[in-house]
Order: structure tokens, then sequence, then C-alpha cells
């Protein structure tokens, strides 16, 4: 039974979007296909399945063609890469749609939060028939009757709400495991990031909504879920009578038949004792976590408005690793944020070294218009960047190639994600741990969980053998 009114509205709405849907069918005596691709994180990976669901719920056929009848680009506005890449794709969308009279193109997502974007989409991308943000992605199946409804750009952009939406249809991309928003937004203000502006405030779901959501997950055949959130370390800040991260984690764990439970990310200015006595107690919460560092530099750290330093952090690890010696710590880094010297990149090497990261994700610093680091002085030259993140990058993998080899030759249990892209008579798995293992076996093991035998080593992954 559903009681949120903004649900049930939007359940009426899908239903006028089949009746649109069938419409357009008996025009053109075939099904509408549409494609949904998405840009950056697991959260808006998230998003794309609640927004593919809705197409499928009206009548649509998913495909990867670009020139399918209605596709839709699902953003991401972390570094300004991310925003040419959209541009890119779009220029190449229009020539689809000279083609295709009836095909529409959606854009939503962090990107369309900006004002600045959404000017320039208005002004050079008038072809883009929806517009629509973070905040609103529930209306998606009203956005899209007004669309067919209406002979006009539509752009519904708002600065933020107090809405959570989660009762609508969804297209998991695997039947066996899942995402889960737990809250979203941002609190923190990094100053060299613009997600805060664009995800807005934290707002975190009720603990009752998600467990009774992950109890129907494990009823549909899921065996493992991702908790998603901006910061999940602060899960529960602002709700009344709500249970923190580590208690919600101990509610899930309760929960028969799930197998797994992972989660990021995890800020480590908020990273509790508590959580890391639950963690190595737990049965079922994997043995990883994703804790960004952004820099090994105190100095650094301060002007990002991180509020940890160096020594902070590795004592983090420290206690990590003292309750759970085996488990996989990754890490994010930026490199050359402005100011950064080379004795800072150094301090940097000298993190990633004590603290034996098991992979981390670098990045080279993006100036993001809006954000306070974007006016700070000492902009790094691109040059002097190259060369610091070369090292960066260097350590990071002779890293996780160390780190990685410690399993060699054990068991291991994991779960058989699919199959093998180069060779379709090995499956792809994954270890608590989150490391890759390529094993022999058929499709139907893909959603279970079996015991492997590693054999050989490849720098980042293994092969493996079944033992039972």
């Amino acid at each position: 039974m559903i009681h949120n009114e903004e649900a049930l509205k939007q359940l009426e709405y899908i239903e006028l979007l089949k009746e649109i849907v069938k419409e357009k069918e008996d025009e053109l005596k075939r099904k509408l296909t549409c494609q949904v691709t998405t840009f950056g994180c697991q959260m808006n990976a998230r998003d794309s399945e609640k927004l593919l669901g809705i197409l499928l719920d009206a009548g649509f056929v998913e495909t990867e063609e670009d020139d399918a009848d209605f596709v839709i680009y699902n953003t991401c506005t972390v570094r300004d890469n991310a925003n040419q890449r959209v541009y890119g794709r779009l220029g190449a969308l229009k020539s689809h749609k000279k083609k295709n009279k009836n095909m529409k193109i959606a854009l939503c997502g962090c990107m369309t939060q900006e004002p600045s974007v959404v000017e320039k989409l208005k002004a050079s991308y008038s072809f883009v028939d929806l517009i629509f943000g973070t905040h609103n992605i529930f209306a998606f199946a009203e956005y899209c009757v007004r669309m067919y409804s209406e002979n006009k750009q539509i752009v519904e952009v708002w600065d933020k709400t107090d809405k959570i939406v989660e009762e609508l249809p969804v297209a998991r991309k695997y039947s066996f495991k899942s995402g889960i928003n737990i809250m979203f937004g941002c609190n923190n203000f990094c100053t060299y990031c613009i997600v805060p502006y664009v995800r807005g405030r934290e707002r975190s779901r009720r603990s009752d909504e998600i467990v009774a959501e992950i109890e129907n997950l494990v009823k549909d055949g899921v065996v493992e879920v991702m908790l998603l959130g901006q910061n999940v370390n602060s899960y529960g800040n602002g709700l009344d009578n709500e249970v923190s991260f580590p208690e919600l984690l101990k509610k899930v764990e309760k929960i028969e038949g799930l197998e797994r439970i992972r989660f990021m990310t995890s800020h480590p200015k908020d990273l509790s004792d508590e959580l890391i006595k639950v963690m190595a107690e737990s049965k079922k919460i994997c043995r990883h976590i994703h804790l960004p560092l952004q820099s090994g530099s105190s100095e650094v750290l301060r002007r990002m408005n991180r509020r940890y330093t160096k020594e902070h952090y590795l004592e983090l690890v420290d206690k990590i690793r003292a309750a759970m010696p085996d488990i996989a710590i990754t890490t994010d880094i930026i490199v050359g944020f402005p100011g950064e010297t080379y004795e800072d990149v150094l301090e940097t090497v000298d993190v990633i070294k004590k603290a034996q990261f098991d992979n981390a994700f670098t990045f080279i610093y993006s100036k993001r218009t809006g954000t306070p680091a974007a006016a700070m002085e000492d902009q790094v030259d691109e040059e002097t960047v190259k060369k610091h993140f070369d090292l960066v990058l260097s350590t990071v993998q002779e890293m996780a190639r160390t780190r990685t080899r410690r399993f060699e030759g054990r068991e291991v249990t994991v779960l058989c994600e699919g199959i093998n892209e180069q060779d379709d008579s090995y499956l792809d798995g994954r270890m608590s741990e989150n490391t890759i293992v390529h094993f022999k076996g058929d499709k139907s093991l893909i959603g279970t969980l079996k015991k492997v035998k590693l054999t050989d080593f490849h720098g980042f992954y293994y092969d493996g053998e079944i033992v039972d």
C-alpha cells in the first residue's frame, strides 16, 4: 500500500503516459524505444534505474542505440570534462532527431542544476525537449506527459525540496544486487566541490522505509545491497527519533535472505568507533570501505575544508585495520588543488604508502565555477599537475598490486555477477573485499555466492576455480 501522496500522483501520470505511448505505437505501428545514459556516481546510476523503470512501465522498450525514440542523459557535473562530454553527445543526437521527427531528448541530473548550463541549453540546444534537475526526478512521468502534450521545451529545475519519493517503478540493472538511497544531499561544502549546490542539503530517509524496501528487494531475489549517500556517516542527522548509521546497519543485517551489505561514501570526519565495531562484528557487511582522502597534506586539507588532518586520517586507518586486518580500503585523491606544492604531493604519497590503499580513484583538480576553490589564487599549471599526477598514480598502482597479491592461493567467497566479456565460458565474480575474480562456470550461477580458489594473480584481479 502506497501512502505517499506524491507517489500516488506520479503513478497516475504513468498511466497517462501509457496512453500516450500506446497512441504513438498505433500511429507508427511499432514499439517506442528508449535509451537512458548515466554519467557519474552510484547515486546517479540508481536514479537512472528509476527513470528507466518509469519508461518501461509506460510501454517503452529499452535499446542501446543513440537513435532511440526517447533518449535521456542523466548527467554529472563534478568535473568540467563531464559537462563537455554531454555537450558533445548532444551534438550527435541533433542529427538523429532530424531523421526521426518522433524523437524526444531529455537531460537531467547534477549538470542541469547549474543555472549557466540551463541558459546554454536554452540558447544553443533548443532541440532538447525536457530539462529537469536532481530534486524533482520523481516527477519524471509528469514531465513526460507535458513533453508529449505541449509543443515547447519543458524546463523544470528546482532549487531545493523536502520531498523523498521512492515508491515508483525501478528497472534494476542486476536482479541479484541493488543500490538503496538512504539519504540525499551534502552539508560539507568542501571548497572544490559543487555537489552541495546541485544536490542540496542532507535529507535522510526513515530507517523503517529503508528496511522495508530492502526486505521487498530480497523477496525479489536480491542478495547484496549498496547503501548510498554523499556521506553515509551522517545518516539520520536532522530526523527526530531516528537511528545512527551504525544502528541502521544493524537493522539491515537482521533481514533474512540478505547476504551482503555495502555502503558508500564514508566521510573521514564522521567515521565513528561505533561504525568500526559494527563492521568488525558483522557477518554480512563486506570487508571494504571507501574512505576519500583527497590529499595527504594537512594544509591542503584545511584549504579544501575537509575538517581532518593527515594524522587524523592515518589514525582512522590504523583503527580500521586493527579491528579488521584484511579489510580493503579504497580512496579518492585530487591532484593539483590550488596552491598544492611538490612537498604537499609527497605528503599524499606518504599517506598512500602508510595507509596501504587497495585502490584509489585519482583525479586532476577540476575548477568548478561557483565553488570557493575556483576563485583561489595559485592555480597550479597544467605541466606541473601532470607531473604530480603521474607520481601519485604510479604509487597508487604499485600499492594496489602489492595489496591485492595478499589473497593469492586462498579460497574466498565471491558473488557471481555475470558472464566475462572476453570469454563466455568464464564468469566474473566479486570478493567481499571488492576484488574481481574470473573463473569457469555456467550462467546459471549468476547471482549466487560460490567458494573459489584464487589461482593466478594478474595485478588487480585474479583467475580462480570453483571449489564447491
